[in-house]
C-alpha cells in the first residue's frame, strides 16, 4: 500500500509541475495527450484507493493561479473544466449515460479551440470587464487587454447584462507572420499558437496585444440577468445576432451516430482550419436538462470534451545524434527526412535512451511512424520492418562523451547512459540555459541561443558568471547593439532579487522541480539553513522522499556546488525566503507605494514592478497624496504633472536601481525622501 500511496503522491507532483508550466508560464513541456494519460491513470487509482483521495489533487482542482502582475478577477460563476473521452466507444457510453438519466436528448457538437479562456462580464450591452480563467474561481484582471481584440464587441445591439465565455486564439496565419516578427528581430520563436495567445494577453503594454492579431470564439453564457433561451444552440445564435464571434461550425445532433461520424470528418479535415482544434466538446444542448443532471466539484456532468489522438505520419530515420543535458545524461535524437506534422515541419524525434532504442528495434535508415502532439519533440511510434531494405544500422550508445571525450557510465536501476565530467562543456551550458529560464531565475532575453553565444564567446563558465557581465562586452558581438545590450544587463540584476525557491529550482537538483523548491524554501528559509539541513530534516518536509533528499544532499557535499552558491551570494544574489525577510523587516520597501509611468530605459512595467512588491512595496496605478514614489520614464504624462503638483519623490530607472542595493528600508527613506 506504501508503494501505491508513493506512486499518487509523485503522480500529483508530476501533474502539478505540468500544469504550472502549461496554465501560469505558457511553456508546456508534455503534449496534452501525455498529461491527459498521466492524469487518467490518477485518477484510476485515487478510484481504486479512496483513502488516497485529497482536495487539492489535481483530479479535483481546475486551471491555474491568478499572476501576480494583474490584479485578481472573481468569477460571478466558477469556469469548470471539461471531462475528456479518446474513442468512439467513450462516446458511445456517454450518450447511453445521458440517455438512461435523461431520457430523450439533443447534443451540440463545437470545436475544442486551442488558446486561453477568458470570462467577460456585460452591464446593459457595455463590456465592462473581462478575466482569466485562472483556477476557476479567481484569475487575472485582463480588461484593458481584451478590450484591444477587434472581435470583442464593446457595446452589444441588444441591452443585455450577464456574463459570456470564450476561447481566446491566434490564428495560424497570425502565429506565421509573429514568429517571423521574431526571428527578424533576433528573438525566440513561440512553440506554438496557444502559447503566442497566452503571453499576447498577458501584456502589460496593451499595445502589444494590440498588434499581435488576437482573435476569440464565445461558446458559453455563464450567467444572464434576464434568460435569453432554454436552448443552447439558440442563445449562440442570439449571441451571434447581437455581435459576438461565437464559436464556428456547431451543429446539433440527435442521434449519436451521426455525431460520430462528424466526429471522424474533423479528426481528418482539422488542419484545414486558420486556427489551432485539439478535440470537439459534446454538450447537452438543453438548459434545462442540464440543470437537472448538474455538475462535480470539475466538470459539468453534461458535457465531455473528444481528444484527438496524436497524429502519425511515415518517415525515415537517416541519422541518430546524441544531446547531452545539464545533468550529464545522454539522449539519442534522430535526424529525419523532414515531414509536415500537425501544423509543422519535423526534421528532429526523441529516442529516449538505448533500452528504447532495442525494445523498438530502431535503426539507422528505418521507416517509422512519429507522432507529435502540440509542442513537444515528436517520437517514434513503431518502426515498419517490412519496408527494411538490409541496408540499415544498428545504433550503439557511445562509449565517450561526444562533447568532453570523457568514459560514459550507466548506473545500475537507471536506463539513462550519462557523462560523469561535471565539467563537460555541454552540460555546464545546459545549467546555464536551466539557471536563467522562466520558471528559475527568470532572466528576461536570455533564452538558449543568447547563452551559447555568450559561452562560445568565453564570456561566461558558469551561472556566476552571467552577474559578471558588462553591457560593453555584449555590444562587441553579433546579434547586440547598445539598447540590447542594456536590457540584458538590467534584467540579469533584476534576477538577484528572485525569491529563494527561485534560486534553489535554479541549481537544478536532481528531483527537486518548481514545487518542491517552494516547500523548502518554506521550511528553510534561507540557503544556509538547506545546505546544512540533515537527511532527517529534509525527509520531514511534506512531499519530500528518501531519493529526493539524498540528492539534495549529494549536490551540496559537493566542492565545485558549494563554490557556485559562494560566489553567487558574493555577487548579491538573494539567499533568502522574502517572506523570512519580510517577517524580519527587512525588506527595503516596505509599505512603500509606487507608481510606475512612461517607457523605462530598460526595465519592463512588469519586471520593475515585480522588483517593488518583491521588496514588500506596492505599485498602484494612480497618484494620490499617500504615493511615495513614482517612477517615470519617457513619456510619462499626467502622472508626472500630478506627482510634481503633490510634491511626490520623482524616480529615474537609474536611481531606482541604486535604491535596491540599499539594506534597509530607513537607508531608502534617509536618501530619497
Amino acid at each position: 500500500m506504501q508503494e501505491v500511496k508513493r506512486e499518487i503522491e509523485e503522480l500529483r507532483e508530476k501533474l502539478r509541475y505540468y500544469s504550472d508550466k502549461y496554465y501560469n508560464r505558457d511553456e508546456p513541456e508534455i503534449s496534452d495527450a501525455q498529461y491527459d494519460e498521466l492524469l487518467r491513470h490518477l485518477s484510476d487509482l485515487e478510484e481504486r484507493y479512496p483513502e488516497y483521495k485529497a482536495e487539492d489533487s489535481p483530479t479535483q482542482v481546475v486551471g491555474g493561479e491568478a499572476q501576480k502582475q494583474f490584479s485578481t478577477f472573481e468569477h460571478t460563476v466558477p469556469l469548470l473544466s471539461l471531462g475528456n473521452v479518446f474513442s468512439e466507444a467513450e462516446i458511445r457510453d456517454f450518450d447511453l449515460k445521458m440517455r438512461k438519466q435523461l431520457g430523450a436528448i439533443c447534443y451540440c457538437m463545437e470545436f475544442k479551440i486551442d488558446g486561453l479562456s477568458v470570462a467577460l462580464n456585460y452591464q446593459n450591452g457595455r463590456f465592462v470587464a473581462g478575466g482569466t480563467r485562472g483556477n476557476g474561481v479567481v484569475g487575472e484582471d485582463i480588461t484593458l487587454n481584451l478590450k484591444e481584440i477587434a472581435a470583442i464587441p464593446k457595446k452589444l445591439k441588444e441591452g443585455w447584462s450577464g456574463t459570456v465565455r470564450g476561447e481566446v486564439f491566434l490564428p495560424k496565419s497570425a502565429f506565421l507572420r509573429l514568429n517571423k516578427e521574431q526571428e527578424k528581430h533576433g528573438l525566440n520563436p513561440f512553440a506554438n499558437p496557444r502559447n503566442a495567445a497566452s503571453g499576447s494577453l498577458r501584456q502589460l503594454d496593451t499595445s502589444i496585444t494590440k498588434s499581435r492579431g488576437l482573435d476569440i470564439f464565445i461558446f458559453n453564457i455563464q450567467q444572464e440577468e434576464v434568460s435569453t433561451a432554454d436552448s443552447h444552440f439558440e442563445q449562440l445564435n442570439k449571441l451571434e445576432e447581437w455581435g459576438f464571434h461565437v464559436i464556428e461550425n456547431r451543429k446539433l445532433y440527435a442521434d449519436v451516430e451521426e455525431l460520430i461520424a462528424d466526429v471522424r470528418y474533423w479528426t481528418e479535415h482539422r488542419q484545414e482550419l486558420d486556427y489551432e482544434i485539439d478535440g470537439l466538446v459534446i454538450k447537452v444542448d438543453s438548459i434545462p436538462q442540464r440543470e437537472a443532471i448538474g455538475y462535480t466539484s470539475k466538470f459539468p456532468k453534461w458535457a465531455v470534451a473528444y481528444k484527438f489522438p496524436a497524429e502519425k505520419k511515415e518517415t525515415v530515420i537517416k541519422d541518430i545524434k546524441v544531446q547531452v543535458g545539464r545533468t550529464g545524461v545522454l539522449t539519442p535524437i534522430a535526424e529525419l527526412e523532414p515531414v509536415f506534422i500537425s501544423g509543422s515541419t519535423v526534421s528532429r524525434a526523441t529516442l529516449h535512451n538505448e533500452d528504447y532504442i532495442r525494445m523498438k528495434d530502431i535503426r539507422i535508415g528505418d521507416r517509422v511512424v512519429i507522432q507529435k502532439a502540440a509542442e513537444i519533440i515528436p517520437e517514434v511510434c513503431n518502426v515498419i520492418v517490412e519496408k527494411r531494405t538490409g541496408e540499415e544500422r544498428k545504433f550503439e550508445m557511445p562509449g565517450l562523451c561526444p562533447v568532453c571525450n570523457t568514459e560514459t557510465v550507466r548506473l545500475q536501476s537507471e536506463a539513462a547512459v550519462k557523462c560523469p565530467n561535471s565539467m563537460c562543456p555541454a552540460q555546464r551550458k545546459r545549467r546555464i540555459i536551466h539557471f536563467v529560464s522562466k520558471g528559475a531565475m527568470d532572466v528576461e532575453n536570455m533564452g538558449p541561443n543568447i547563452v551559447d553565444l555568450v559561452f562560445e564567446n568565453n564570456l561566461i563558465q558558469d551561472a556566476a558568471d552571467i552577474y559578471l557581465l558588462k553591457a560593453e562586452e555584449l555590444e562587441k558581438m553579433e546579434r547586440f547593439g547598445k539598447r540590447s545590450s542594456e536590457k540584458l544587463i538590467a534584467a540579469i540584476e533584476a534576477s538577484k532579487h528572485r525569491d529563494l525557491d527561485r534560486l534553489i529550482f535554479a541549481l537544478g537538483i536532481d528531483f527537486v522541480g518548481e514545487r518542491a523548491s517552494k516547500l523548502l524554501r518554506d521550511r528553510f528559509s534561507s540557503m544556509d539553513q538547506l545546505m546544512t539541513a540533515s537527511c532527517e530534516e529534509l525527509v520531514a518536509v511534506d512531499e519530500i522522499g528518501n531519493k529526493t533528499a539524498q540528492s539534495i544532499q549529494n549536490f551540496f557535499s559537493v566542492e565545485a556546488n558549494r563554490e557556485l552558491i559562494r560566489r553567487l551570494k558574493e555577487l548579491g544574489v538573494n539567499m533568502m525566503s522574502l517572506q523570512t525577510q519580510k517577517q524580519e523587516g527587512e525588506l527595503i520597501f516596505e509599505g512603500l507605494k509606487f507608481v510606475l509611468t512612461g517607457t523605462l530605459p530598460t526595465l519592463k512595467r512588469a519586471e520593475a514592478k515585480k522588483l517593488i512588491e518583491e521588496n514588500g512595496g506596492k505599485a498602484s496605478s494612480s497618484v494620490s497624496k499617500v504615493t511615495d514614489f513614482v517612477l517615470a520614464g519617457e513619456e510619462a504624462g499626467s502622472k508626472l504633472d500630478k506627482a510634481m503638483e503633490l510634491n511626490v519623490r520623482i524616480l529615474s530607472e537609474e536611481e531606482f536601481r541604486t535604491m535596491l542595493t540599499l539594506t534597509s528600508k530607513q537607508e531608502v527613506e534617509e536618501k530619497y525622501r
